[in-house]
């Protein structure tokens, strides 16, 4: 009976059946909502969610009540450095894929330096990030679009690639295998988790704790400015902040895969599967014709009520 118990807890399984019965009631508002087509494009949007997301389980992971609320105005601003470099030209994709990843790691080094050395709190710091980032796309581009996806890009993210699949989805998929591998197969990942349920005893143990949790920040930060290429190709334009969707919706997928705010334990398999969870109840709440405001209102009401179940995770520095 225990196992069977600590079986439904599992937060995978949850998210799974929760997938499930989403796609059924969606369904049942609108037939053909579970259909293959509408299935693959659901996911397409699933992975630019869950690829914003690996950098965050990466920062709550480290623990220390860490939380990355500047993902979002990496993603816009990278989606824009993207199009204006290659702007709808294939032969500049490489040199836009080295400026995002570029762009994304200097701001999480800024956020992990002003962690780590000022001491700021990782939820300030990462807060007057975005606070800063939105500035510069005003000052940037005031509020117009701005740049091209290449035609390259926008197939590479919507049509069929390998096996009927997007390429976006391969993507996604070999993110999922690399943060599988880093998190469970390296001693990078081990110190992750070491830092995250016990700084000071990781610390004592001679982990540099201070440069991996500024590695995790310049990671969030580069998973971010991948998602905003992807969602450059995805839109075929960019806009200020168009971004700060992601910013609220990768906290929940991480809760909701399994890892405590509180860092130290989880995975990105669950957050993979929470990913997936948000954008099919976000195209329900579309369906029924809830507006952005009302989405927010949900989603906010959902990270609260995940925080009531899975509880912060204290235990664990207990």
């Amino acid at each position: 009976m225990n196992r069977v118990l600590e079986i439904a807890k599992n937060p995978l399984l949850i998210a799974l059946v929760l997938i499930a019965a989403l796609l059924f009631l969606g369904n049942t508002l609108s037939p053909g909502f579970a259909s293959g087509g509408q299935i693959l494009r659901l996911l397409i949007v699933a992975a630019l969610l869950g690829i914003v997301a690996a950098g965050q389980n990466l920062v709550i992971l480290g623990g220390r009540e860490g939380i990355d609320l500047s993902v979002g105005g990496v993603v816009s601003l990278s989606a824009i450095v993207a199009g204006n470099v290659m702007n709808g030209m294939d032969g500049g994709i490489p040199l836009a894929i080295l400026a995002c990843v570029a762009t994304g790691a200097l701001f999480g080094l800024f956020n992990g330096l002003g962690v780590t050395l000022l001491r700021i709190p990782p939820l300030v710091m990462t807060l007057g990030m975005l606070g800063v980032l939105q500035g510069l796309l005003v000052v940037i581009r005031q509020g117009i679009p701005s740049g091209r996806a290449a035609p390259a890009l926008s197939e590479f993210v919507t049509r069929p690639f390998l096996l009927g699949l997007p390429g976006i989805i391969w993507l996604w998929i070999g993110v999922g295998l690399l943060m599988a591998f880093i998190l469970h197969r390296t001693v990078f990942g081990q110190r992750i988790y070491a830092i995250g349920s016990n700084e000071q005893a990781a610390f004592m143990a001679g982990v540099p704790v201070r440069h991996i949790r500024i590695a995790l920040f310049m990671l969030s930060g580069v998973f971010a400015a991948i998602a905003g290429l992807c969602l450059l190709g995805y839109s075929g334009s960019s806009f200020a902040n168009v971004g700060e969707q992601y910013m609220l919706p990768s906290i929940i997928a991480v809760v909701f895969g399994g890892t405590p705010l509180s860092g130290g334990k989880g995975g990105y398999t669950g957050t993979m599967a929470g990913a997936v969870l948000l954008v099919v109840l976000q195209s329900i709440l579309t369906t029924i014709n809830i507006d952005e405001s009302g989405r927010q209102m949900v989603f906010g009401a959902t990270l609260l009520v995940l925080m009531l179940f899975y509880g912060r995770g204290r235990g664990l520095r207990a």
